[in-house]
């Protein structure tokens, strides 16, 4: 391995680590040397990848948590901080979107409920969290922060007022937040997975037509697999990416090449 790319000696926290691409990210970077703490509200799936990041030979942690609720962060990064000694990266991951409800919903269907949900959780819950561990990385003057944005955030669609409209602020989040950041050797990225298989999209790539329809959309013509977000993951908190601030990288096969 290019030393560069080493993550030996550094602790991550992978929120949503349980199954998708939170997932795939966790254990990716054990691969790659880091020890690992995944959160999630489901206990049951994030102690199973906490055991796989074991089967590694890395230390791992599980915690239930919510990433909406302000004070069950603060104590997830206490105890992580307490249990490892320190956070070199952190991963916001958990999200969800109004597809769960069935598909896409129009405007005048949308639910208070689903909005408030929607939005706290894929844009209070990072802000919780980056709030949070930046407290830990400014005092140590240094730190990686990735966050799981979406091709939804610049390819608006109907459909889906609050998911694309949580992902569009996540993205702006992330480059203030290199900005206030960048003089304490603190980098903030994200990433923008377009189709991947995941709970959240089966119900669209397990239906044949609509399949080929996401894949005919999509320029090099095919889905690829959960890993290749964890590589880019391990890049972006590795020191090969210590001059990269502030930038949302689309991992989509060329979806959003027209748009931006």
């Amino acid at each position: 391995m290019l030393e560069e790319f080493d993550l030996k000696g550094t602790t991550a926290l992978v929120t949503g680590g349980g199954r998708g691409i939170g997932r795939a990210i966790a254990l990716t970077l054990a691969e790659a040397g880091a020890d690992v703490a995944v959160a999630a509200r489901t206990l049951g799936q994030i102690e199973q990848v906490a055991d796989e990041v074991i089967s590694l030979n890395r230390r791992s942690l599980a915690m239930q948590t919510d990433v909406t609720n302000a004070t069950d962060v603060d104590d997830m990064v206490s105890k992580v901080i307490w249990t490892f000694g320190k956070i070199d990266i952190l991963v916001n991951t958990a999200g969800i979107s109004s597809w769960g409800k069935g598909g896409q919903v129009p405007l005048v269907s949308f639910d208070n409920d689903s909005w408030r949900q929607i939005i706290d959780t894929n844009l209070s819950g990072p802000f919780y969290c980056c709030r949070a561990v930046a407290k830990h990385m400014l005092q140590r003057r240094a730190g990686k922060i990735i966050n799981v944005s979406s091709t939804s955030a610049t390819m608006s669609g109907e459909g889906s007022p609050a998911y694309s409209s949580s992902k569009a602020g996540l993205n702006m989040l992330t480059k203030v937040l290199a900005l206030e950041l960048a003089a304490y050797n603190v980098t903030v990225n994200a990433i923008g997975p377009g189709w991947f298989e995941t709970e959240m999209t089966k119900a669209s790539l397990g239906n044949p037509s609509r399949r080929a329809e996401i894949e005919s959309s999509i320029p090099l013509g095919r889905l690829t697999s959960l890993r290749d977000v964890g590589l880019l993951a391990v890049y972006l908190a590795s020191s090969a990416s210590d001059w990269m601030t502030g930038q949302l990288i689309y991992l989509d096969g060329g979806q959003t090449a027209a748009v931006l």
